[in-house]
């Protein structure tokens, strides 16, 4: 395993690390533990030491997963949940400090931590990201020792170049794969400019970078690959990164002609996010042993070289850009 800075929090995390979203539901199966502490401790085994959680995943389920986890390996795991999405609604007035204080604790409680490694807003309305009351807040919580560090994870490149501008913040959570590359531009040199760690979600664009799916392929109703392509319950960006399915999978096709004779293209998709180097880490998800183990194969790969790095960027601009970049 490679590991990388994580920004000012000064952590050496994985650069392959992993995300529980998947574990903890939205994905068309029930929360199971057994299921969760194989894939969890198949992680750590494999060398990953950086586990991103949140409350709402499994309503408190995956926290407690991880921080069992925590509590019975010896390796150093650096723990970051989020806070936020439980509000309902979800809107900029129901941010407060007495209830984001309240959040943390109830995930430090979940956990059975003493204190938090890195503690992100999640995805809140972009109102959220001028109001300093709400950052000042973490300096408090800092100043208490129940957490080490703030980050941020966000919708849009918008949120993630104001958020960055508050000193205590340290890391920005932000979707990035081959189907959504506007980061790269502007906010990734910010980012590095002011020593922020880069934590990339969605990096297969909800599996449709895996080279797996078909238009024949069936989501759970209860799976948001399912009921959420328009966002009907959250940002229409966290499904598929926000692209038409069947503009997609006519994208993958011509995404295999660039990476020919691989079954599986998640390897390579995970590889390209790779190659920017203001990337701390991916945490691509894992609802089973088998794709974690797929994810940990873009080790194995070689740097895709200037020609295939060009014809990306190219399908990008034909097929994609134009309904998605300006977009978020």
């Amino acid at each position: 395993m490679n590991y990388r800075k994580l920004g000012k929090t000064g952590f050496s995390i994985s650069e392959i690390s992993l995300g529980t979203w998947q574990v903890g539901g939205k994905w068309g199966d029930p929360f199971s533990h057994d299921n969760a502490d194989q894939i969890l401790n198949a992680a750590i085994d494999a060398g990953i030491n950086f586990i991103d959680t949140a409350d709402v995943y499994g309503d408190g389920e995956s926290e407690k997963a991880v921080g069992r986890l925590v509590r019975s390996r010896s390796e150093r795991i650096y723990v970051a949940t989020k806070c936020g999405r439980r509000l309902q609604p979800h809107t900029n007035e129901a941010y407060q400090p007495k209830t984001l204080r309240k959040f943390v604790e109830d995930s430090l409680q979940n956990m059975g931590l003493d204190t938090l490694d890195l503690i992100q807003l999640h995805c809140p309305p972009t109102e959220v990201f001028y109001r300093p009351e709400i950052f000042e807040l973490f300096d408090r919580l800092k100043d208490e020792g129940k957490i080490q560090n703030l980050g941020v994870s966000v919708e849009k490149v918008e949120e993630g170049l104001k958020a960055i501008e508050f000193p205590n913040v340290t890391t920005v959570q932000i979707i990035f794969n081959m189907f959504r590359q506007r980061p790269a531009e502007l906010f990734f040199q910010e980012a590095s400019r002011r020593n922020i760690g880069i934590i990339v979600r969605v990096p297969l664009a909800s599996g449709l970078l895996t080279g797996t799916y078909s238009a024949n392929t069936a989501f759970s109703p209860t799976d948001h690959r399912t009921f959420n392509r328009e966002g009907a319950a959250f940002d229409k960006g966290e499904t598929f990164s926000g692209v038409d399915y069947e503009t997609g999978l006519a994208a993958v096709d011509e995404l295999k002609t660039v990476f020919p004779g691989e079954a599986n293209l998640a390897p390579d998709a995970l590889r390209w996010i790779l190659t920017f180097d203001a990337v701390s880490c991916i945490i691509p998800g894992a609802s089973k042993p088998a794709h974690l183990t797929s994810n940990l194969q873009a080790q194995e790969r070689p740097a895709p070289t200037p020609e295939q790095m060009a014809a990306v960027k190219r399908i990008y601009d034909e097929r994609i850009k134009n309904p998605v970049h300006y977009l978020w």
